[in-house]
């Protein structure tokens, strides 16, 4: 049986073709799929009864299977979804007054081994198919309840997601194909219609992949950069010893050239003692000079064995102002459902560490600071 979901657009309309199918029909199902979220292909009224017959013999719409759903006091909401063989990955909802944000994963687990996430430290399993990927958002939008008039040109406005960021567990762009597909599904009118600019991939760095994704799907671009220079940046980011701060920003810059949002969001996590000195602020400010962008301050959320603390409020504080009064807009993240333990980085954050990783088998933290 051929799950649905695994299909963009084009990937759909070559499956029909090949049963002798024209291009609307695959536009008629998609859109029961992903804008209605039909499963019954006997519903798809407009569908005609022979290709519905022949739907229920070859194909499926599954998704990954929520095995447990925790609700946090802020109302976040984390969905542990079983994708087989003993995997399963993390999906957040983060509801706010004007906007509802699903963190999507694109991996089960992560070989990035950054040095201050949780989902890291269970090292990596598989990459999640283009089905895995969008049925995440595919069965939030059936959880969360359905949009007001489905059946509408404006159902996508009435959404209760509106915006998506590839920033759950694993690297989204070293799963680049699948996670693409999944992007132009968002992306689609015929399926979630949402805006490039509501949608955001989170990258470590993989420059050869930032320069395809401009090139293929563009949409908002966030960097997880945690370190203003090299040699910090080499012990909190790993991937930073392949492609160094150079050719990152450079990939940056070229990035923008096509991106629908005229800067990049660099995410920085903050380390007491270990991130968030003067010499450190000093260095943002100098990558903003080569770089159009907005600096979102990440207060780190603990999770055990991390040998981390998170820098303390006044110091987070300061930092956000020095920076905006340096005329670059930066935000501090609010905390959001970590007594679930679905805040930033904690992901996964109950596992055994998987890495063979500890603080001591690296160049000591302060040792790198400069």
């Amino acid at each position: 049986m051929q799950n649905l979901l695994d299909f963009d657009a084009e990937g759909l309309m070559a499956w029909f073709a090949e049963r002798g199918e024209k291009p609307f029909r695959a536009r008629q199902v998609q859109r029961w799929v992903h804008r209605f979220g039909e499963t019954d292909f006997d519903a798809m009224t407009d569908v005609a009864k022979s290709l519905r017959a022949q739907l229920k013999e070859t194909a499926c719409i599954q998704p990954p299977v929520p095995i447990r759903d925790s609700i946090s006091t802020d109302g976040t909401r984390k969905w542990l979804m079983d994708v087989g063989n003993g995997n399963a990955v993390e999906t957040v909802y983060i509801p706010e007054t004007n906007r509802g944000t699903l963190c999507v994963s694109s991996q089960a687990g992560c070989a990035l081994d950054c040095a201050f996430c949780s989902t890291g430290k269970q090292g990596f399993n598989r990459n999640l198919t283009a089905a895995e990927i969008i049925g995440q958002l595919w069965i939030a939008n059936r959880l969360l309840g359905p949009v007001r008039d489905a059946r509408s040109p404006a159902a996508s406005e009435d959404r209760i997601i509106s915006n998506v960021v590839m920033m759950g567990m694993g690297e989204p762009l070293a799963n680049f194909d699948n996670v693409v597909s999944a992007l132009r599904l968002m992306l689609d009118d015929n399926a979630y219609g949402m805006s490039r600019r509501r949608v955001t991939v989170s990258t470590s760095g993989i420059v050869p992949a930032m320069d395809r994704l401009r090139d293929e799907c563009p949409v908002a671009l966030a960097v997880s950069l945690h370190a203003p220079n090299d040699a910090l940046r080499d012990q909190l980011v790993p991937i930073n010893r392949k492609y160094p701060l150079k050719e990152l920003l450079a990939a940056c810059v070229r990035y923008l050239d096509r991106a629908p949002r005229d800067f990049v969001t660099f995410e920085y996590i903050m380390l007491a003692g270990v991130n968030d000195q003067d010499v450190h602020l000093r260095q943002l400010i100098e990558i903003a000079r080569q770089v159009p962008c907005k600096y979102n301050l990440i207060p780190f959320n603990p999770f055990p064995n991390s040998g981390f603390r998170k820098s303390a409020a006044p110091v987070v504080r300061r930092f956000s102002q020095l920076l905006n009064e340096a005329g670059i807009v930066t935000t501090t993240r609010k905390t959001r459902g970590d007594d679930v333990d679905a805040a930033c980085g904690q992901l996964a954050g109950q596992v055994k560490d998987k890495t063979r990783r500890t603080l001591t088998n690296t160049i000591p933290i302060h040792e790198v600071r400069e």
